[in-house]
């Protein structure tokens, strides 16, 4: 079916960007906000379709689309470079804003807050990267950085680059976090064992290692949530 024949046929109360303008953005699925930025489809899908296609290669998780690359976005017929670079610019100003967002409230004292943070940096990944949060003995943010980036399937972390960044900005406890591009959130024989070195070098420095997360775009881990931070 023809662009002509399916979106300017519609009612107009069912139209993504009159639906917007009556109703609000909140009101619009995300395939429809998807068709506003492409603004039309293909001669065989309206722009509605070939953004429920898109999303449907992601199984409907803007994270993933998030992570697509212009080249993944331009194989979909009708997505050509001007619009691929329109969705990822759009989907940028999302995570931008969510970034500023956490910034309001810099404490955190959970590991759902400190997953929600290390996301802002890691959501997408398709290589593993390790960082660090510290805090202050009131559990306040001083800074989030990456110590380390990897392949596929690992990252070599050192140490001392840690605990350099922690003692700059004289954190009194940290919270470590690498992701698992897999998807798997169980902790592996080499989490395990990092674990425990970090951990003792944190007791030699007096500077709290407060959690260590496996982050997923999905999910996490927290090896304190768990019971085991102390045990490995």
């Amino acid at each position: 079916m023809g662009e002509t024949k399916g979106i300017k046929s519609w009612s107009p109360d069912d139209r993504p960007r009159e639906k917007l303008a009556l109703k609000g953005a909140s009101a619009l699925s995300d395939a429809e906000l998807i068709a506003i930025l492409i603004g039309m489809g293909n001669s065989e899908e309206s722009a509605v379709d070939l953004s429920r296609k898109i999303l449907l290669s992601v199984s409907g998780d803007l994270n993933k689309l998030g992570s697509l690359s212009l080249k993944d976005l331009t194989n979909f017929r009708g997505i050509g470079v001007a619009k691929a670079i329109t969705i990822m610019a759009a989907l940028e100003l999302g995570k931008r804003k969510r970034a500023q967002s956490a910034k309001t409230n810099s404490k955190v004292n959970s590991s759902r807050l400190a997953y929600e943070r290390f996301l802002e940096h890691m959501s997408g990944l398709k290589h593993e990267e390790f960082w660090v949060m510290c805090l202050s003995s009131s559990a306040n943010v001083l800074t989030i950085q990456k110590v380390s980036e990897g392949g596929l399937t690992a990252t070599l972390v050192d140490p001392k680059r840690i605990f350099r960044v922690a003692l700059e900005c004289h954190a009194a406890k940290i919270i470590i976090a690498h992701n698992h591009p897999s998807g798997n959130l169980k902790p592996s024989n080499q989490d395990e064992k990092l674990t425990k070195r970090l951990l003792e070098t944190s007791r030699l420095l007096e500077c709290t290692l407060e959690d260590h997360l496996i982050v997923t775009d999905t999910g996490y881990f927290s090896f304190t949530d768990e019971g085991i931070l102390g045990t490995v």
